[in-house]
């Protein structure tokens, strides 16, 4: 089979032309604010919607078929070239004059991972910080899901796309017609977005800031306009709980939003998923809260309370959001984990591989995938003993195909020996064991913050320059769930069939 080119590039084109039209807000916001950066930004826009109108132009006329093999194609090189393009605002600038660095931030925003090389936040022009945050929300539902609402216009099915961007074991559908489906995706994932952007404006933020929060907490990314993160508003507690409650909406399985607003919430609960990831963050919150109550030192005493009380709000509160945060792959920071106590450090590393939902804009392996592996493998002990039964895999009362279960278990293992190798690069290319398994395990899970000297009130600036192309590798690869990238460097995917 013969890959269609034309298709390729006519699509990558479209994806410049969406991210070009985005730049464009950036710079109005930029111009808005007179932070200096507009007519850079400008130049960034026309730049990549020059190359992307070039690129549809002259590949015109294109059989209006995408099959499995170009699927994965564009989505691995729609999010590359998404990234190259996207670090063009940071380049033409000056406020990231490295391409390494400009590439590493603009890849970690798009991939939801949060990770950022800035030292100095708070001194960035304005239309460059909303850029940055806007390469989250971008991210957050999908870029490719956003190009399938549009295809219908051009006569293009996206079935294969949708397939390619979420290869998961989820097939809930909103509608029979995926591009109706996309579309409801983004109406649900715009409308969260301007809810936490007007309760985080009541709750005491400015609008600037509630804006750029509010898109990085429903993309689960993580980036922040303040040097302290989510810390800035220690002293706030309603805007971290506002923030929480829809990093929590953000991990679960957005069909479930759907549902809910149909009015079919009592399918929200009998969702197997949904109750095990609620039952991680309450189980884990309490843990977590104890601990730091009567081990840990917090200084943090929320304002207003008695010191008994207010020490045991501090503690939950802190709990709750790291918790919620960390299992969510948002990775904003409330407080640096790492220094509490070393059990502490170890849980939240074990916490690292865990994920949202199916579903959900959160990375990692996601927690349908550690519900039907651990079933798996309890099921395992009744075939030993009762050879000739068959005993399949249920999972919201329903039987799991055998198919589903051995692609779950290659995932877990890819995933598995993709984070050791990726801590054995980081630690040949100079990092310490904490800062190497820390740094390889947030990268590959999308969760921005890591161990070590890449520890939550730290920042990955430090890092050797492949060590930034390395892990910039890993986020891609963990976004995109490995197999639609690990697919492409394998012989026989280019072979003709």
């Amino acid at each position: 089979m013969r890959l269609n080119l034309r298709i390729i590039f006519h699509l990558m084109g479209l994806l410049l032309l969406c991210n070009g039209g985005f730049m464009l807000l950036a710079a109005v916001v930029s111009g808005f604010y007179q932070d200096g950066a507009t007519l850079s930004i400008t130049l960034a826009s026309i730049t990549t919607m020059f190359v992307g109108v070039f690129s549809m132009y002259y590949t015109r006329g294109h059989k209006k078929e995408v099959k499995q093999k170009e699927g994965y194609i564009i989505v691995t090189f729609g999010w590359v070239i998404m990234s190259i393009s996207g670090m063009l605002p940071y380049l033409f600038s000056g406020v990231v004059p490295d391409v390494t660095n400009a590439f590493f931030e603009t890849v970690s925003g798009y991939t939801t991972t949060g990770a950022s090389i800035m030292d100095d936040i708070e001194a960035m022009p304005e239309g460059i910080l909303f850029w940055r945050s806007l390469t989250h929300w971008i991210g957050g539902m999908g870029i490719i899901v956003l190009a399938i609402a549009i295809l219908p216009l051009l006569g293009i099915g996206g079935m294969q796309l949708f397939s390619a961007e979420a290869p998961g074991p989820s097939a809930d559908k909103l509608h029979p017609r995926i591009t109706d489906t996309a579309k409801r995706l983004w109406l649900i994932y715009f409308g969260y977005t301007i809810a936490e952007t007007i309760l985080l404006q009541i709750a005491g933020m400015s609008f600037f800031d509630a804006v750029n929060h509010a898109m990085a907490t429903l993309s689960t990314g993580g980036f922040s306009t303040k040097n302290a993160s989510i810390a800035y508003w220690n002293d706030q507690p309603l805007i971290q709980y506002i923030i929480i409650f829809f990093m929590f909406l953000a991990g679960s399985n957005f069909v479930l939003s759907y549902f809910a607003f149909k009015g079919k919430v009592q399918k929200v609960f009998k969702d197997e998923e949904f109750r095990y990831y609620a039952g991680f963050v309450i189980v884990f919150t309490i843990i977590v809260a104890l601990v730091i109550y009567f081990k840990a030192n917090i200084t943090d005493i929320t304002p207003g309370y008695p010191m008994v009380l207010g020490k045991a709000e501090s503690s939950f509160r802190h709990a709750l959001f790291q918790i919620v945060s960390v299992i969510t792959t948002t990775g904003f920071v409330s407080a640096d984990f790492t220094q509490w106590t070393p059990f502490l450090t170890i849980f939240f590393f074990g916490l690292f591989f865990l994920g949202g939902s199916a579903g959900s804009t959160a990375g990692g392996i996601k927690v349908m995938r550690h519900i039907l592996i651990i079933k798996n493998g309890v099921l395992e002990f009744k075939r030993t003993l009762h050879t000739n039964a068959i005993i399949p895999v249920r999972y919201n009362n329903k039987t799991v195909k055998e198919k589903i279960v051995y692609n779950i278990i290659g995932f877990l293992v890819l995933y598995m020996l993709l984070f050791i190798i990726g801590a054995l690069v980081l630690g040949f290319l100079g990092l310490d064991f904490e800062s190497a398994i820390g740094g390889a395990a947030s990268s590959l899970g999308n969760v921005g913050p890591a161990l070590g000297s890449l520890n939550p009130v730290s920042n990955f600036n430090s890092l050797p320059v492949l060590a930034k192309w390395w892990c910039g590798f890993l986020m891609l690869a963990g976004r995109l769930e490995l197999f639609t990238v690990l697919i492409l460097l394998t012989p026989y995917f280019w072979k003709r069939t």
